[in-house]
């Protein structure tokens, strides 16, 4: 027997369907049919925000960590919806299943320059896998669940459904929906026995082979399998950046994150291999900046991907095989293990771990001596994080140079750890991301670091941390500057700075303000006494950070090569 709903009753009971836990959101009168349905959804915690851009982060970080969808509502049609751009721009390169709700203008109203219209159809196209305007308060629901569909087909990522006023009070018969695994779309296709032939050779017969771990072997969480495969082969294995927790730290086999903002151990070997396996990962620009800079142009590339596109785009490959990355990686350390380990790379990967153990022996005696300084430098202050902050940590991240200098810094012990900009390269994304993976995995301690810049444009959602209990710690690294820009000028235009230097509120103050708990760091003893603190509170945890503002560096040298002298 079916029912008789109004669309933003049905839109709720969709979300039910589909087991969701939480929804992000900014109420508007557009969606208030939603709203009013959601108050009786106590299986739904809404998460009320203060803005929909760090409301999308939040979602996105919460699908990233808990590896379902994460749900924005906008309530508000024209400037609530416009503001979800940069944050599904952001998932989008992330290719990480946020559902976008937001309401729409009425459709009597279409093309009479209504009040707050704007074709949101057109808005959101290029920044989501797809953008429905739903047409009747009918095709709800199955907007709904083509929407999370979409959004969880390989590769995922983030869509839209605008949702007009009156499709959302509207009323329409509803028949019991159907389970959710009714209609989502089957795995990718193993590999053919003659492609895994073929790479099992190439593997086995290299003298320097490494696999780059990527985001297919993160968001599976398939560690053990990537390992099983490194040992099978007997070689090193390097992520691909912003995956570095795609392998807990610590197996003698994982080099860290490789490429241009990597370390100096994991860039070489990709530099050096003579067969790359790159599994799960695009070898896209984060890695590579598209430059055999940054690869041995000379390397064989076996690719596994499950984005047929994705397959030699930068780079030629010598086999290609469209796949789920761990399926793969199990049936590859198979097809080597019958095979037999010639063990041809037995000095290639004797040689890897002597010089990784040294990097990482460099790494602490450098930021030992750092921490002498007068300010706060950004390794010392990386080795002090990692003595202070438990092996369990959770890390989110802004673009910027002191957080990609952090990125391979921190070490991440258990994967599902770490969650930055990726390629969109978004400052002030770091805060809300770990708003929403703490409601995903609250059982972990959730670190934020940030430059003062990046918490200046969402020190709002503080409220949020607090009004909901959400108990992150953030750590301002605060250089009163916007630090790679600052660099850019100092390196390339002469020292003339124009908008680089920045003022700001003492941070640990303005969380007191807002209910949370707020510290401040001038030296680096103080650092270690602010975590402990911080993490023991029960609270929202600010930790303003004094950073050397000469401590910068520049990362992007290659775009001012025709500056350099």
């Amino acid at each position: 027997m079916g029912r008789t709903l109004t669309g933003g009753q049905a839109a709720i009971a969709a979300l039910q369907n589909e087991k969701t836990s939480h929804v992000f959101g900014l109420i508007g009168s557009a969606t208030m049919e939603m709203f009013d349905a959601l108050y009786d959804a106590k299986d739904i915690q809404f998460i009320g925000v203060h803005d929909e851009r760090t409301g999308t982060h939040m979602a996105d970080g919460f699908a990233r960590a808990s590896g379902q969808s994460g749900v924005i509502l906008a309530g508000q049609n024209g400037p609530g919806a416009t503001n979800l751009v940069t944050g599904l721009a952001q998932a989008k390169a992330a290719f990480s299943p946020v559902i976008s709700l937001a309401g729409a203008l009425a459709t009597s109203h279409h093309y009479k320059d209504g009040f707050q219209e704007v074709d949101q159809e057109a808005l959101f196209r290029p920044v989501t896998k797809k953008t429905w305007n739903v047409p009747s308060a009918a095709r709800v629901q199955e907007v709904i669940q083509d929407a999370y569909r979409v959004a969880n087909a390989p590769r995922k990522g983030p869509v839209q459904v605008n949702l007009p006023r009156d499709v959302l009070s509207g009323e329409a018969e509803f028949a019991p929906l159907s389970p959710p695994n009714a209609y989502r779309m089957p795995a990718v296709a193993a590999p053919s026995s003659e492609a895994l032939a073929k790479a099992a050779e190439l593997l086995t017969n290299a003298k320097q082979p490494v696999i780059v771990a990527g985001g297919g072997i993160k968001n599976e969480r398939a560690h053990e399998v990537a390992f099983a495969l490194a040992t099978a082969i007997n070689c090193p294995i390097v992520t691909s950046p912003g995956h570095g927790d795609a392998l807990p730290f610590g197996h003698p086999l994982n080099a860290g994150q490789m490429g241009p903002r990597g370390n100096v151990v994991a860039s070489h070997l990709v530099k050096e291999a003579d067969v790359i396996l790159a599994l799960g990962t695009r070898l896209g620009f984060n890695s590579t900046f598209f430059s055999y800079d940054n690869i041995n142009e000379a390397a064989q590339i076996i690719q596994i991907e499950q984005e047929p596109t994705a397959i030699g785009r930068y780079f030629p490959v010598a086999l290609g095989m469209i796949a789920d990355a761990p399926t793969a990686a199990q049936m590859l350390t198979d097809a080597i293990t019958k095979l037999g380990n010639k063990k041809i790379a037995d000095s290639w990967t004797k040689s890897y771990l002597e010089r990784r153990a040294a990097y990482l022996a460099e790494r602490d005696e450098n930021a030992l001596a750092l921490a002498a300084h007068e300010f706060i430098q950004p390794a010392a202050l990386y080795h002090r994080l990692r003595t202070a902050l438990p092996d369990d940590s959770v890390f989110t991240m802004d673009a910027g140079t002191l957080c990609l200098q952090a990125t391979d810094n921190m070490n991440y012990h258990q994967p599902g750890a770490l969650y930055t900009p990726l390629d969109f390269g978004l400052v002030g994304f770091s805060f809300a991301c770990g708003l929403g993976a703490k409601l995903a995995v609250p059982e972990r301690p959730v670190i934020s670091l940030m430059g003062d810049g990046g918490f200046g444009m969402t020190v709002s959602e503080l409220s949020t941390a607090v009004d909901y209990g959400i108990n992150t710690v953030t750590i301002v690294m605060n250089n009163q500057c916007w630090g790679a820009e600052k660099a850019y000028q100092r390196d390339f235009f002469g020292e003339r700075y124009i908008g680089a230097n920045i003022s700001s509120p003492p941070f640990d103050k303005l969380a007191e303000l807002y209910g949370a708990k707020g510290f401040k760091a001038d030296t680096l003893d103080e650092v270690t006494g602010a975590v402990e603190a911080a993490l023991a509170c029960d609270k929202p945890a600010v930790i303003d950070v004094s950073v050397d503002p000469a401590a910068l560096y520049s990362f992007r040298r290659d775009s001012f090569a025709h500056r350099a002298k």
